[in-house]
């Protein structure tokens, strides 16, 4: 009861604080979940709200019309926003970063078929890009031969030139011509009239594959269609017809590409949108996008506000952020504001979410970064007009504000579960500190009630505590208390069986006496001398087991003497040897005095039950060694015979009342296995100690007595 009971109240408790921890990350993890439905429901409903300040309001989308119709690349042009103003010098270092959004043009692009061209005859790269009033253009030629048009010339087409055709905002279409005569500054002619066109201003410049041309000229005198033409002249004096590769043909206004400039009305309603947390596009329904605003680095939604990390202010937060968060971060991951963003000024859109959008029905979707470090929510929702989807409005955000506010919901629960298992082990620990003094105290208890004999010696003082460890010290109080009454039983018995066996033993020897008195035939006296002989057994006895009962009685009452334990020794062992004229014995006693408190009568008493045990166990012919020494402030009696060994795991025991090693043919003589057991009492009364073991060869067996001698 008491092994299951403590078992059970610590297997749980022990669940019960694993269970924690676990419990709390898996609530977190489904907050988590949650939270992320919530965003997503709240970025869907940013984009219906941009999008329903989008409806029905087609003069938004009037410049944009012309994209409703099917967008070829390369002849259709997308202007990009450009984050700063272009220098124009021809090195096209400013155009670094959208270096992949050029398009390039090779012999596909070319107006009249060549299935011999080859790209270093004439390619080039392209783009178009719009800052603040102003629209760029960037050439990146390559061409094997540039001709610059000749300084005193009038024409400005015998030589290489690039050509601009394009409609204004009131519908003409006007061609205007780069025909430089150098590197550096030029501007336009008009390709009617030949005259200069300043508003038109570039930069050329000569490379070793070919020439580097960046343009830039008013957005307000552009319309819907524009187009570009790099005619490529080899060699004017042949008379050779020049090589013309143009982004859309621009003999025929009808054929010119369109150009979409990024709305400056839908940009300023976006403006508005910036302080969401989201990124934001609007794209057409060719997936082009129309307006943007927003970063996606900082397009984490209102989850992270107010979470921003701040400096400690208090002890706790100190040892929090130096000492736990290191720790924590082990397992959780920060949110990375630096990552790898796909969708960077892109002039195109795609996705399910966008396709399902342009289909009028509101999307969203869920894509893991390129490099892993950031997860993308994006929502897109349709904007109509007139029962027409013309577009969709695009968000964006990273999951980096429901991450952080995971990590900081985690950080709360760590320290709970810190705390809960901080207390919990200390509780735990006074609790078993508790129950183990306890059973540590009832363990001293009964050791002390029975000393090392068996015998009871006290009592144990029961707990009346209602637990396990209560009910077993009553159990053991209600043990040691029948054990002690049993033990006293058996330790009077003796004494009281020797009292009542005397009378009857004294008449029955008395009749035997009388009986042999008078004459007898041959059987008879052989029955009555048989009789006689039990009786004097029966009287041995009863004399052996009185002895052993004075002898305690004696040690309770006697008084301790000084004496010389040297004095004793050589006064028994004279004694032994009248007595036992035919055994050998052997003294080695030492020649000084050992002077002793205690009972000489007693230290002869247990010097004769070493002589006879050995006498008895000694084989014909051999000596019994007596040796007395001191060793410090200890004196060492040893009394060894050889004989037969003592058996395994006797040898604690043999001093036990009631013990005895003789086998059935050594018992000639009555033996109740209390010799040794009076050898140890003697030896308790004087403070010191008695063992027994084999010799050595394994042929007899030693008995040392230590006992301490008296300060002189």
């Amino acid at each position: 009861m008491l092994r299951f009971g403590l078992r059970s109240k610590f297997i749980l408790l022990s669940c019960f604080l694993f269970l924690l921890p676990w419990l709390g990350y898996e609530y977190v993890w489904e907050m988590e979940k949650f939270l992320r439905q919530g965003q997503e429901k709240t970025l869907v409903g940013t984009t219906r709200a941009l999008a329903t300040a989008l409806h029905e309001r087609p003069a938004l989308f009037d410049e944009q019309t012309n994209f409703l119709d099917q967008v070829v690349k390369g002849r259709d042009l997308y202007a990009y926003n450009l984050k700063n103003p272009i220098q124009l010098d021809g090195k096209l270092n400013d155009w670094d970063n959208y270096q992949p959004l050029f398009w390039h043009y090779d012999k596909r692009y070319l107006q009249k078929t060549d299935n011999k061209h080859q790209a270093s005859d004439l390619s080039f790269d392209h783009m178009v890009g719009k800052f603040d009033n102003y629209l760029y253009a960037v050439f990146k030629v390559t061409d094997n031969t540039l001709i610059y048009r000749a300084k005193n010339s009038l024409s400005i087409t015998n030589n290489d030139y690039l050509q601009i055709g394009l409609k204004t905002p009131d519908g003409q279409f006007n061609t205007y011509i780069i025909a430089p005569r150098q590197n550096g500054w030029v501007n336009a002619f008009d390709a009617k009239t030949k005259a200069p066109f300043t508003k038109i201003q570039g930069y050329f410049e000569s490379t070793e594959s070919g020439y580097n041309v960046e343009l830039r000229f008013p957005i307000n005198m552009l319309g819907n269609k524009l187009g570009f033409a790099i005619v490529d002249v080899d060699n004017k004096e042949a008379q050779l017809e020049p090589k013309i590769m143009s982004t859309s043909n621009l003999n025929n206004p009808n054929d010119l590409g369109s150009v979409l400039v990024p709305s400056p009305e839908i940009s300023r309603i976006l403006k508005g949108m910036g302080h969401s947390g989201s990124r934001i596009w609007v794209v057409d329904n060719h997936h082009r996008v129309l307006a943007q605003s927003g970063t996606i680095q900082n397009a984490d939604g209102v989850w992270a506000d107010g979470l921003a990390n701040q400096a400690p202010k208090t002890w706790w937060q100190r040892f929090e952020q130096n000492y736990l968060h290191p720790l924590y971060y082990k397992i959780l991951t920060r949110p990375e504001n630096e990552f790898l963003d796909t969708l960077h000024d892109v002039a195109s859109m795609q996705g399910t979410h966008l396709a399902k959008a342009l289909k009028g029905q509101p999307a969203s979707s869920w894509r893991l970064t390129p490099d892993s470090k950031a997860v993308i929510l994006s929502a897109a929702y349709p904007i109509w007009i007139q029962d027409q989807v013309i577009g969709a409005v695009i968000a964006e955000e990273t999951t980096n504000g429901v991450r952080t506010l995971r990590n900081k919901s985690l950080e709360k629960l760590f320290n709970v579960i810190l705390a809960v298992m901080l207390i919990g082990t200390v509780t735990l620990f006074f609790f078993a500190s508790r129950i183990s003094n306890r059973i540590r105290r009832l363990r001293d208890t009964a050791e002390q009630a029975i000393d090392a004999q068996g015998r009871v010696t006290g009592s144990i003082n029961y707990s009346d505590a209602n637990d396990e460890i209560g009910d077993l010290s009553r159990s053991f109080s209600n043990i040691v208390s029948r054990l002690g009454g049993y033990t006293d039983y058996l330790e009077n018995m003796s004494s009281r069986l020797s009292h009542e066996l005397r009378t009857p033993v004294a008449v029955v020897r008395s009749s035997l006496e009388n009986l042999q008195s008078l004459p007898q035939n041959e059987l008879s006296q052989k029955y009555l001398d048989r009789a006689s002989e039990g009786v004097e057994r029966l009287g041995k006895i009863i004399t052996t087991m009185s002895e052993a009962t004075r002898l305690e009685q004696s040690i309770q009452s006697n008084e301790p003497e000084p004496f010389d334990l040297q004095k004793v020794i050589n006064g028994c062992m004279q004694g032994y040897q009248l007595t036992y004229p035919h055994q050998l014995f052997t003294l080695d006693v030492c020649q000084n005095k050992l002077p002793m408190q205690g009972a000489p009568e007693f230290i002869a008493q247990l010097l004769d039950k070493l002589i006879n045990n050995a006498l008895e166990f000694s084989e014909a012919n051999t000596a019994i060694n007596v040796g007395l020494k001191q060793s410090e402030n200890k004196a060492i009696l040893t009394v060894s015979n050889t004989g037969p060994a003592l058996p395994e795991g006797l040898t604690e025991h043999i001093f036990d009342s009631m013990v005895s090693v003789r086998s059935q043919q050594m018992q000639q003589q009555p033996h109740l296995g209390l010799g040794l057991y009076i050898v140890r009492l003697v030896c308790d009364y004087h403070k010191g100690s008695v063992t027994a073991q084999n010799d050595e060869q394994g042929d007899g067996v030693v008995f040392t007595v230590t006992l301490p001698l008296a300060n002189s």
